[in-house]
Order: C-alpha cells, then sequence, then structure tokens
C-alpha cells in the first residue's frame, strides 16, 4: 500500500484503540467541555454548505440527485464503483474500460467536489473517485449555466460527507473473481476544526473487460488505492479554509486472448503464446485544493481555491509479444500536470437577483515518452526483416486555458426563475482558440406539482491535452507501425448550440415523473478511438455533429418501499473527418466525408432502474440496466445486440455482544448471469473486444465506532 493509504488505517486503527480503551474507563463518554460552543459550530458548518452551494445554481438544467441514503442502498453500497453509480441515471450509457457517455457524448464529464473543478485526470482503465465519501452526488445536464465550462456533458457535483460527530468505520469486502477489497474511514471535529479520512485497497482478477465471454480472464489482475480526505477549520462565523486532497494508485494486467497467431516473426526469440504475454499498465492520480470561503452579511458569499493535480499513466508491453502479435512494442508513458485558481462569487440583490460571477485558469505540461521497437517494412506493410529496430517518439505540450463569467438568476415572478448569462473562453495548446458562450435557463411551477425547465447553451469544449495525438508519422514510415503522411493532428475545439427542455409532475404523494428532451448542433464534433496497434487513444474532429434524444423517468416512495426507472432514447450522428484522418481505413474515410454516420458509442435505447425495501435492520435491493447496443462494423453502420443486467444485494445491521453493530452485506451482481458484449473490436476507433461481467458473488462486513 502507498503511505497515504497506510496513514489513513493508521488513524483507524488508533481510533479503535481509544474507543475500546475509553469503554473500559467509563460507561458513558464524558460530555463535550462546551456544549453550546459545539452546537454554534455545527450551525455555522451548516449555514456555510448552504452559501457555498448557492453559488453553483441549475437554474434551467436538467439534475438527477444520489443521496448518501441512494448510494447505501445499491447491492454493492459504498463499495460501488462511481461510474455504475452514474449508470443508474437516465441518459446514461457504460462503455469498456470503465467510461461513460452521458447524452450521446463522448466522455466529456467535468468533476467537481465541494464546488471546485478538480482537473480531469488522463483517461485510463481505474476510477479516481470514490462514491464513499460523498453526502450527495447530482449529475447535471443539459443547458448548463455560464458557471460550467469546457467538459460540459454531464457535471459531476460531489458534495463530501458532512462531519457532524467523531467517529469512523472499517470495512471488508470479498467475493468472485478473488476480490478482496478493505476500506476504512476516520470523521471528527474539534474547537471548529473537522476531518474526513478515508482510504480502500482492493485486489481481484477481474481489472479490465474479459476480452472473451469466458467467465475467468485470463492474466486480469489488478491492484487499486485511493486515499481521500477533507480538512477544514471555521475561522469565524462568516469564513472558513478547506484543504481537499487525494490519491488513486492502480496497476493493471492486460488480459489476453487464446487461439490468437502471431503475425510477425522475430530473430533469437521464442513468440510466447497469447495466454502468456505480459503486458500492464499503471496509473497514477494525485490533487490537492486548498479553498477560503467567506460570506459578507447577508448579501455577498465568495470562495477562492488553489488547486494542482498529477496524473500519469504508463503502459509496458510485453517486449517480445506485442511486437510480434501487433507489429510494434511501445513503452509509453503519458503524464500531465495541471495547477490554477479558481474563484466563484455571489450577489444578492433583494429578494429577485442573484448575481454570480467567476473565473477559472489553468495552467498545465503534458509530455508523452514513446520508446518503440518495431520491423521494418515495405510500402504494403510487410516485414522486411526480423531484426526490430528502436523509435523513439518524445514530445511535450504546455497548455493554457481560463474563462470567465457573468450571470444573473432573476426570480421575476414567485413561480418563474430566469438564469441568463454569459462566459468567455481561450484556450491554448495545440490550438489557439476562443469563444464568446451565452447561456439561458428558467424554471417554472405551473402549479405546486408540476414544474418545467427549459435552456438555450453554447458550449465551447477545447480538446483533452492527454488526448492529443502527438504521433510523429515521419518516424515510423517504412515500419510495421507505418501511417498514412497526411497526417492532420491540430485537433480543434468543439462549439455547440445546446437546446433543452423538460418537466416533472407529481402524480400523488409517491409517484413523480419527468420527460426531457435535447437537441445538440455541433461544429468540429470531437470524438476519441484507439487507432493503430499501440495501446492509446486519440482524439479527431468531425466537421459537423447532431446529437438528440428523449429521456423518460419516475420515482416512487412511500415509507420502507422506494422505487425509479429511466428510459432514453438517443441518436448521435457526425459526418466528414476533418482531422486524424491519417487513423482510418481510406474506403471508411470516403464513406464518411459525403454521409452522416452513428459516432461509435452511439446507443439508439439505455434503461436503468432499481428498487428497495426496507424491513425492520434488513434493507433489500436491485438495480438493473439496459442497452440496445453500441455500434460496430463498417463505418458504424451496424449495432451489438441488446442486454440487460440486474444486481442483487441485501444489508444486514446486527448488535453482537462485546463487538457492536455489524452491517453484513450481500450482493449478487449479473444475478442472471448473462452475458453480452459491450465492444466486439470493429467500428470506428475500437481496438479489441470486451465483455461484460459474469455473475458475481460478494460478501461484506462493516464496523462502525
Amino acid at each position: 500500500m502507498s503511505k497515504s493509504l497506510n496513514a489513513v488505517f493508521a488513524l483507524v486503527c488508533s481510533a479503535l484503540s481509544a474507543r475500546a480503551a475509553m469503554a473500559q474507563t467509563a460507561a458513558t463518554p464524558p460530555p463535550p467541555d462546551n456544549p453550546k460552543k459545539v452546537e454554534t459550530i455545527e450551525v455555522t458548518t451548516q449555514r456555510l454548505d448552504a452559501a457555498r452551494n448557492s453559488l453553483s445554481p441549475d437554474t434551467g438544467s436538467t439534475v438527477y440527485r444520489f443521496g448518501a441514503e441512494d448510494i447505501a442502498t445499491m447491492p454493492l453500497g459504498a463499495a460501488t464503483p462511481l461510474n455504475q453509480v452514474l449508470l443508474q441515471a437516465p441518459g446514461v450509457v457504460q462503455d469498456s474500460f470503465g467510461q461513460l457517455h452521458v447524452r450521446g457524448d463522448h466522455a466529456n464529464i467535468q468533476y467537481r467536489i465541494n464546488g471546485v473543478t478538480i482537473p480531469e485526470p488522463i483517461a485510463g482503465f481505474g476510477q479516481a473517485f470514490d462514491a464513499r465519501f460523498a453526502q450527495s452526488i447530482n449529475l447535471i445536464t443539459g443547458a448548463i449555466p455560464a458557471q460550467y465550462g469546457y467538459r460540459t456533458a454531464g457535471i459531476v457535483d460531489i458534495r463530501t460527507k458532512n462531519v457532524t460527530e467523531n467517529g469512523g468505520s472499517i470495512g471488508y469486502l470479498g467475493g468472485t473473481h478473488s476480490h478482496s477489497q478493505t476500506d476504512g474511514e476516520i470523521h471528527g471535529f474539534k474547537d471548529g476544526f473537522s476531518w474526513y479520512l478515508t482510504g480502500s485497497y482492493l485486489t481481484n482478477d477481474l481489472g479490465i473487460e474479459n476480452p472473451t465471454p469466458d467467465r475467468n480472464a485470463i492474466h486480469d489482475h489488478t491492484k487499486q488505492q485511493k486515499s481521500f480526505g477533507v480538512l477544514s477549520y471555521v475561522i469565524d462565523p462568516a469564513s472558513r479554509v478547506s484543504f481537499v486532497f487525494g490519491d488513486s494508485n492502480g496497476t493493471f494486467q492486460i488480459p489476453n486472448s487464446p487461439g490468437v497467431d502471431p503475425t510477425y516473426t522475430i530473430a533469437g526469440d521464442n513468440i510466447p503464446a497469447s495466454t502468456d504475454l505480459n503486458a500492464r499498465q499503471d496509473e497514477k492520480n494525485r490533487f490537492q485544493v486548498l479553498s477560503y470561503q467567506r460570506s459578507l452579511g447577508d448579501s455577498t458569499d465568495f470562495q477562492l481555491s488553489l488547486f494542482h493535480r498529477y496524473t500519469d499513466v504508463h503502459y509496458q508491453p510485453d517486449p517480445v509479444g506485442d511486437i510480434t502479435y501487433n507489429g510494434i512494442s511501445a513503452d509509453i508513458l503519458r503524464k500531465n500536470e495541471a495547477a490554477g485558481v479558481q474563484g466563484d462569487l455571489a450577489w444578492h440583490l433583494g429578494d429577485r437577483h442573484t448575481v454570480r460571477t467567476g473565473l477559472f485558469l489553468q495552467q498545465e505540461r503534458f509530455n508523452t515518452g514513446n520508446n518503440a521497437l518495431v520491423f521494418p517494412a515495405d510500402e504494403d506493410g510487410n516485414q522486411t526483416s526480423d531484426v526490430p529496430i528502436n523509435i523513439i517518439d518524445n514530445t511535450h505540450i504546455t497548455g493554457k486555458l481560463y474563462g470567465v463569467y457573468l450571470q444573473d438568476e432573476w426570480t421575476p415572478a414567485r413561480a418563474l426563475t430566469v438564469n441568463y448569462g454569459v462566459r468567455f473562453d481561450h484556450v491554448n495548446t495545440v490550438t489557439d482558440e476562443q469563444q464568446l458562450s451565452p447561456r439561458l435557463g428558467l424554471t417554472w411551477d405551473l402549479s405546486p406539482d408540476t414544474r418545467i425547465h427549459a435552456g438555450y447553451a453554447r458550449y465551447f469544449t477545447p480538446p483533452a491535452t492527454e488526448l492529443i495525438d502527438t504521433t510523429s508519422v515521419q518516424l515510423f514510415q517504412g515500419t510495421t507501425n507505418a501511417l498514412p503522411s497526411d497526417a492532420n493532428t491540430a485537433v480543434k475545439s468543439e462549439r455547440a448550440n445546446y437546446y433543452d427542455a423538460g418537466i416533472s409532475h407529481q402524480l400523488t404523494p409517491h409517484l413523480t415523473v419527468g420527460a426531457d428532451a435535447y437537441y445538440r448542433d455541433v461544429r468540429h464534433l470531437q470524438d476519441e478511438g484507439q487507432f493503430g496497434n499501440a495501446l492509446i487513444f486519440s482524439t479527431f474532429n468531425y466537421e459537423r455533429g447532431k446529437i438528440y434524444g428523449t429521456e423518460l423517468s419516475a420515482t416512487y416512495r412511500d415509507g420502507a418501499f422506494g422505487a425509479y426507472g429511466n428510459l432514453t432514447f438517443s441518436r448521435a450522428m457526425g459526418k466528414t473527418v476533418e482531422t486524424g484522418q491519417f487513423n482510418f481505413d481510406p474506403d471508411e474515410l470516403a464513406y464518411i466525408q459525403d454521409n452522416w454516420v452513428h459516432l461509435d458509442h452511439d446507443q439508439t435505447v439505455a434503461a436503468s432502474g432499481g428498487v428497495s425495501y426496507k424491513l425492520g435492520q434488513t434493507t433489500l435491493s436491485a438495480d438493473a440496466i439496459y442497452g440496445s447496443g453500441l455500434r460496430r462494423g463498417f463505418a458504424n453502420s451496424e449495432h451489438l445486440p441488446g442486454y440487460t443486467q440486474v444486481n442483487l444485494g441485501v444489508v444486514h445491521s446486527a448488535m453482537l455482544p462485546t463487538v457492536g453493530r455489524l452491517d453484513l452485506r450481500l450482493a449478487v451482481v449479473n444475478l442472471f448471469d448473462k452475458s453480452y458484449e459491450i465492444r466486439d473490436g470493429s467500428g470506428i476507433g475500437v481496438g479489441a473486444p470486451q465483455w461484460g461481467p459474469r455473475r458475481g458473488v460478494f460478501a461484506g462486513v462493516t464496523k462502525r465506532f
């Protein structure tokens, strides 16, 4: 384990020991030294939380909310990966390698913790964030206010757990595929200072999706460590300072497929069988955020934050295997370091207007180290020598990104709220572009039971720096990794007009239903894929794009019983590849030039749903997802078969002598053991097949203190 995780568990064990010692010396814990002071701090913290949350409006947007209780009742509870939590929201589609698509977009998701944007990590196989530290998770989509920029398909707004008492927990979850996960957390407060620390350590033998339909994957072991913390100090009733930090480290074996024959020969070495290859990938992600928040009377609230993030992904090939099967053995290290400042201010002008303004400044440096072995080849790609040659293709990019916004949330009538504003953004990486983006959103309460919302947003999406293709095409000419010479790697920023409207209606005191429709007209639509033999992803542009769809949702709550369901119809199309053309087959490229094609992540129908029932100290739950299949075949002209995955869970709180309360959990993933394919290795930018998980059974225990 890393030092940070060891520190978390040391704190947990220390707290447990202290708790046991206290139990031996006193039947009841002593009262706080100053109960009134503790109560005042709690009230101040809640008020500051409310002020901080008011800095981030969602007027006119579509918002799907997950509370701590919603997460706890999922079959895997707090151990549910964050991407699996978000799959239970309408319009969210799963892809391989843990990727998500929101409303037909490729990734383009922004993560915020307590209102502060966390710079995105380099895309890998692991999840950078856990659901266990969240008090609530809001997924904001549609026409979002001017405050939000850059990654706008979905805003994942995470509010960390509220610290109202001293305590913590330690837990374990084990199960199928040698799954072993240990986690712990500790939290408390004293004299205005509060802390929340959590960590987890996971190992299993299904780190990446299986490339075969078999129950067990070959060479797919993973180790993943995560830690997260929030330290906060209330300076006075109107201000506080907080420090948020996180760390994740993962190692992944690249799974193998049996029965594959090598394509190339190599001098002097025995070629391993396809089941014996030993490629792997290491991933690191660290971030820190220091924030100062202050309220100036009842009229003004602001928060100023400094942030830093370091991330890297290191692909280490099987030296002989990769080159003989794929024609290239590339040791690739991608790393990115970003730092910057974010400021947000809200000015309350009476009961009708709240003016908000803010800025975002970021500077980053991206490095790629590519040490590749390839074979010499003729013009047709045929190997001409069995002696590899070494090519070093190292690059670096320094990028700057800044934006400012101004908006007014206006309430002209009690039932109507309008948020109008504008933001300006500028990016300078391999592209130097800017845009002024107007935004408009409204909500209107037609009756106490019915609300409508509508909005328009102009979006500006710079390309993710780490996904800009920096391959030197000339270096690889005359090799088994040769690409056409007409390279165009100057990826453009995406520019879109987004329209959204929806309605929600409370049919009964227990049942709420909703409908939402959206349309996005795009210039320079960004997509990404795995092109060539090396395991890296690259961004490219379609000249035009159009994405539209409809979402239906329903939520039912009645005492101990709860249920929800979502159904989405979507279409995502692109036309004319304008950058990264060297990645495409000439026939496919010519077809896309004059024809609208489905994006590879387009899925016509997606659905999700779940139920839960609490019976005394026992909670039963189930959730499910359905997908009609991602795209496949020439120019994405076909789609994979549809699939359904159902998960089941039960958790029971038991009071045991001496031990005290234990939360016992049993979960089954893919209850009916459906074998389904997420990708089949065909389609634009799809490099390999991936299958969904077969049935898995997991059991866990959590001790709270």
